[in-house]
């Protein structure tokens, strides 16, 4: 195989869903129709690159000219209530189920079973300022539920409890070892509206 292709497989085969057989095929098609399909690839790109941030205030991907995002400044969202979740993309999942229309707040990931909480990088501080400031009554965890996600959910709660917030997470629905990512909107409308106090 010569090295461009090889090298757009692989790049290819970083993405999310992307096995080396599936990249492969869509590297080989890129190549073969590039005027129909890698042209306005690399236009979208590039757009995407250069005009999408991470909200500053919960971390939600946003244009750099809305910033702080709609659903931050949006005032008919309630307030009392933030959901806490993994990633920017989750909240992009929770939103398309229309169960749930609080505020956000992405930590941009979830502590690891092999390192120390206090090395993983996680938007924790930035919540309990929020928290604070913004007088959330509760706030709603809808993290994966495998061992890194009842860890963080653990941790978020040590951290928040001796404010005196509720906190509660994701009910019945979402599988063990699954992600909301991965959860369709029923079965996400389905564990928030059945959502369960978190336990220390």
């Amino acid at each position: 195989m010569i090295a461009p292709i090889r090298e757009l497989e692989q790049a290819l085969a970083k993405l999310p869903g992307f096995g080396r057989r599936s990249a492969l095929r869509a590297a080989l098609a890129l190549v073969r129709e590039s005027a129909r399909l890698a042209d306005p690839l690399a236009a979208a790109l590039a757009a995407a690159r250069e005009s999408v941030v991470c909200c500053s205030r919960c971390g939600a991907f946003t244009l750099i000219g809305e910033n702080p995002c709609r659903m931050c400044t949006d005032e008919t969202r309630e307030r009392s209530v933030v959901c806490v979740v993994e990633e920017p993309s989750d909240i992009i999942s929770i939103e398309s189920s229309g169960a749930f229309r609080g505020r956000y707040h992405a930590l941009g990931g979830k502590f690891s079973a092999l390192k120390n909480a206090s090395s993983v990088k996680i938007r924790i501080e930035e919540l309990k300022g929020r928290v604070e400031r913004e007088g959330f009554e509760e706030v709603l965890l809808a993290l994966s539920t495998d061992m890194e996600g009842d860890a963080t959910a653990g941790y978020v709660t040590e951290v928040l409890r001796p404010g005196g917030v509720r906190i509660t997470r994701l009910a019945f629905g979402l599988p063990a070892d699954s992600g909301v990512a991965y959860s369709d909107p029923l079965t996400l409308k389905r564990a928030i509206s059945n959502r369960i106090a978190q336990l220390s």
